[in-house]
């Protein structure tokens, strides 16, 4: 399997020369954003200076204004980052900063692994074993238009009181590219698709998303069903083996990826990146921004680090880091640490800042000897 975003038309890693720098514009977010960003970026430090490249972490400003939007300083450090062939690399935060980010750099498609660890406890997650064996699913969202990006008002009417409304809508073209994305990343899987949709509830939008994803399927040998969204929450919780590729509009996407985290046995795992058509990305965990862990050291650091990882692998094709960043943190679950999330009996129970030191520790010394830890599965 390749990279994600060659599945995207027009998009393929940027690669490196050697001895050029790792271009990274950091943005620490809020909440146990910091904890979360610091534990995932000593991990990134080690397994560079492991392997021999040059890494440049540029911490931006804080990512939202007052009332949560995306400022104008924040915007312009993205397009710096962006254009000199960079990515972004952020914690979690909340208000509209992430919606309005998604829209000023067209970041339409994101795409959010589901592969439970099989390190992680038995009763961490629902049905395991035997449910959970082999789950590999990608949930593909579309985030540049949908209810998230719609417009709303709030009127006061006098017969009828505080009125609020909202709006939105998705054209063709606008499913079609996020459909032919999915296509093409079921082609390199299990050529398994599965469109999530509301046929009674939302029957228009729906009816294009369908029409174009049977347009988009044809001829692909790509598999294709459709699911409503109450249907397909209950179907990737209850039978996860059933689904491969999992394509939905913006809200239903972002129910289904953060429903998952049932699979992965915490939302501390949960994790996504974001991308345009040309060489513009995010990555981010899924999950909030937990201001009740701010500062308690408690917060899981494992989706922060898997989006590292993702960052190398996609933005700058260094597969090889990547795979010894997973495999690192594999590594750290087996040797017992556990964050607070994922406490069980038999196991140490550690702090966000030391989990990462071991697996910054890990993964350096594996990549030192020549011998990096085996990779779980996650393409």
């Amino acid at each position: 399997m390749g990279f994600w975003g060659e599945s995207i038309a027009g998009r393929h890693p940027a690669g490196l020369a050697a001895g050029d720098a790792i271009p990274v514009g950091v943005l620490r977010g809020e909440g146990v954003g910091p904890e979360v960003v610091g534990a995932a970026s000593e991990v990134l430090v080690a397994v560079c200076e492991a392997a021999g490249r040059n890494l440049r972490l540029d911490v931006g400003p804080d990512p939202a204004s007052p009332s949560g939007g995306l400022t104008d300083e924040v915007n312009e450090f993205c397009r710096r980052t962006f254009a000199g062939g960079g990515a972004i690399f952020t914690g979690p935060h909340g208000g509209r900063w992430v919606y309005e980010v998604r829209k000023s750099f067209d970041l339409f498609c994101k795409i959010s692994p589901l592969v439970p660890s099989p390190e992680i406890a038995p009763d961490a997650a629902p049905s395991w074993p035997d449910r959970l064996r082999g789950v590999d699913v990608l949930v593909v969202r579309e985030q540049a238009a949908g209810v998230y990006q719609g417009r709303w008002s709030e009127t006061d009417v006098r017969r009828e009181g505080h009125v609020a409304e909202h709006s939105f809508s998705y054209s063709a073209r606008e499913v079609r590219r996020i459909m032919e994305t999915a296509v093409a990343l079921a082609r390199e899987r299990r050529c398994q698709l599965t469109v999530v949709v509301k046929r009674g509830g939302v029957p228009s939008i729906s009816g294009l998303w369908m029409a174009v994803a049977k347009e988009a399927a044809e001829g692909s040998g790509v598999e294709l069903r459709v699911d409503d969204i109450d249907y397909a929450v209950y179907g990737l919780i209850r039978d996860p083996s059933a689904y491969d590729v999992v394509v939905a509009p913006n809200l239903f996407g972002d129910v289904l990826a953060d429903a998952g985290g049932l699979l992965l046995g915490s939302r501390g795992l949960c994790f996504g990146a974001s991308f345009d058509a040309g060489l513009a990305a995010v990555y981010q965990t899924n999950h909030g921004s937990a201001h009740d862990l701010a500062g308690s050291d408690r917060a899981n650091p494992g989706a922060q680090i898997l989006a590292a990882a993702a960052m190398l692998r996609e933005s700058f094709a260094l597969a090889p880091e990547a795979d010894a960043i997973e495999g690192a943190l594999a590594a750290t679950w087996r040797a017992g640490f556990r964050t607070d999330d994922l406490a069980e009996a038999g196991c140490e129970t550690v702090g966000t800042a030391a989990f990462g030191e071991q697996v910054a520790q890990r993964v350096q010394a594996a990549l030192r000897a020549g011998r990096a830890e085996p990779a779980p599965p996650q393409r």
